[in-house]
């Protein structure tokens, strides 16, 4: 096949029709580059489970041909599942300074790091894998050290805006480099994946600073201890409350396991500044007044575990919470937490502290760029075809809409799916199959191995509970020699309901009796089929049932 004919292949393993677990695949020829390996946070439906990787299948099957992993930014979304990917698919990883050294501490934990192979690059360096040239171009976010991505490829360059918004006035360094996204769109640009998170909020997203000010009037005006729960990712936020507290002569103490290890990293890294005999341990605040102390914490998406949740509660070691504490929860929910935000307000409340989030004040600017931003980022570019990525279906749609009224035809509009195949080249760019994809779920130290059968059996127990029937029975005969025995778990309360279940225990016993079927299943379902039936009629209710048949 001819270099021409040739086709490029883009593969979203995760990322579109969602928030998180951003992932995408390059493939041209024999060769293969990652974009990002992110994870995402369970929703409400996936009871115990603790993350949700996205589904890795297609790159272990070709792991020969990857060049490397391109990481983009720090954030959980885009590097979470680095170390569970890396365990199977060892190759490099590129990305920023404060990107990988977020990525060591990862590793670190899970005890692979000697064995990773991270290589640091910086924006305006491009770097050659295989038939790629992938050029970083520097970005603004809600993390430093953010870049986005133009990959030279033999069918024409690909603009992958990853996460990002247009600050001109950043905390630290420079601002997003608007010319060299203009000198591409000029060069001319075949696609455009671009971040779709905040489409539906016309206008501009605020700079970074305006939470400086808010910081400092907060300041200003408080006279008793102040509490700051933010993003531990969110260096940028971090760093204007330690420059307030600095103005206003008060200590700094850091909470959260993730807060301190990021917090450490970004000072290590120069990314953080904290003047000397600022910063005490946490266990330090008793010897300091309320009005001299500021504590930074987790939580601010209302985490079980987290640190603020656990002051909430009262169930922190070093932090109680006391009438008159300010505490200021810069961040928005993301969907899904706003629940559990609003319950640790009300459990701050309870407290006597006063709280403030930012539906009170402009504790909190995004990191991502609102409809206005977007569409400069569109016309800068000038691609022929455009993809909206990260985000949920209605924020790819909307984000079509956008790319519409700005005169793009529709026909090069492409809203995919995870798992499908985009195969573009200079003339066509078509969806031509699929590829596995979709979520693994992390359940403790289990990856992979919940399911959406036991995902279906926690909903069915924590909804309407479980009755489970042991029966002893002669193997010979198959006469019941003890039984049945009824256990009542979130269904009844046994002492309560005692006339009700033993209707139960003689219900199971006839169907036993009157079982045609010798093996155990027909005597399991026999009493199933006879319990089911007898319980809804009488409570309306339909537990999980649950027979436990033994034989002597």
């Amino acid at each position: 096949m001819s270099k021409s004919k040739k086709k490029l292949k883009v593969i979203p393993l995760g990322g579109l029709g969602e928030i998180g677990k951003n992932i995408t695949v390059f493939e041209y020829g024999k060769d293969i580059i990652v974009v990002d390996c992110g994870m995402a946070f369970p929703d409400d439906e996936m009871l115990g489970i603790d993350l949700v990787l996205p589904d890795t299948t297609y790159l272990l099957k070709n792991k020969d041909r990857i060049k490397g992993i391109i990481v983009t930014h720090g954030h959980e979304d885009h590097i979470g599942a680095l170390p569970y990917v890396l365990k199977d698919i060892n190759v490099p990883v590129y990305g920023t300074r404060l990107s990988l050294g977020l990525i060591e501490y990862k590793l670190e934990e899970h005890g692979i790091l000697s064995d990773c192979k991270l290589q640091t690059i910086r924006a305006g360096q491009t770097i050659e894998l295989g038939a790629f040239k992938v050029e970083f171009i520097r970005s603004t976010h809600s993390i430093a050290d953010a870049v986005a991505l133009a990959i030279h490829t033999p069918v024409g360059i690909v603009v992958h805006t990853s996460d990002f918004k247009v600050d001109y006035t950043p905390i630290v360094g420079e601002g997003i480099d608007l010319v060299r996204f203009a000198e591409l769109g000029k060069q001319g640009v075949l696609l455009l994946m671009c971040d779709s998170t905040n489409v539906e909020r016309p206008g501009y997203t605020m700079s970074e600073r305006t939470v400086g000010q808010a910081f400092e009037d907060i300041f200003t005006n408080t006279k008793n201890r102040i509490l700051v729960a933010t993003f531990a990712s969110n260096i940028h936020r971090i760093q204007q409350v330690v420059d307030a507290a600095v103005k206003y002569d008060r200590k700094v103490a850091i909470c959260g396991r993730s807060m301190i290890n990021v917090s450490n990293k970004a000072m290590e890294l120069g990314y953080l500044t904290i003047p000397e005999g600022i910063l005490i341990d946490i266990k330090q605040i008793k010897n300091y007044s309320p009005e001299k102390l500021v504590i930074i914490s987790t939580g601010s998406q209302g985490e079980p575990l987290s640190a603020l949740s656990r002051m909430a509660l009262g169930e922190h070691r070093q932090v109680e919470i006391s009438s008159g504490d300010l505490v200021v929860i810069s961040a928005t929910p993301v969907p899904g937490n706003e629940k559990s935000v609003s319950g640790v307000i009300d459990e701050l409340f309870k407290k006597g502290a006063d709280v403030i989030y930012e539906a009170l004040a402009d504790i909190h600017v995004s990191g991502h760029a609102c409809q206005e931003e977007l569409k400069l980022m569109h016309r800068l570019v000038k691609p022929k075809y455009f993809m909206p990525v990260h985000g949920e279906y209605r924020h790819l749609k909307q984000h079509a809409n956008l790319a519409r009224g700005l005169g793009m035809s529709e026909e090069n509009i492409l809203i995919m799916e995870i798992g499908q195949v985009l195969e573009i080249n200079s003339g066509e760019a078509r969806i031509n199959g699929n590829v596995q994809a979709g979520k693994v779920l992390v359940d403790g130290l289990g990856v992979g191995d919940v399911g959406n059968i036991v995902l279906r059996d926690r909903k069915h127990l924590s909804e309407d509970g479980l009755i489970i029937v042991v029966v002893t029975i002669q193997k010979e005969t198959g006469n019941i020699i003890t039984g049945p025995d009824v256990i009542s778990r979130g269904f009844v309360y046994v002492r309560e309901s005692e006339e009700f279940l033993q209707e139960v225990r003689i219900r199971a016993k006839d169907a036993l009796i009157n079982c045609n079927g010798k093996n155990w299943s027909a005597k399991k379902n026999a009493i199933k089929d006879a319990l089911r039936q007898y319980v809804y009629q009488k409570t309306e209710r339909k537990p999980m049932i649950l027979p436990i048949i033994m034989e002597i």
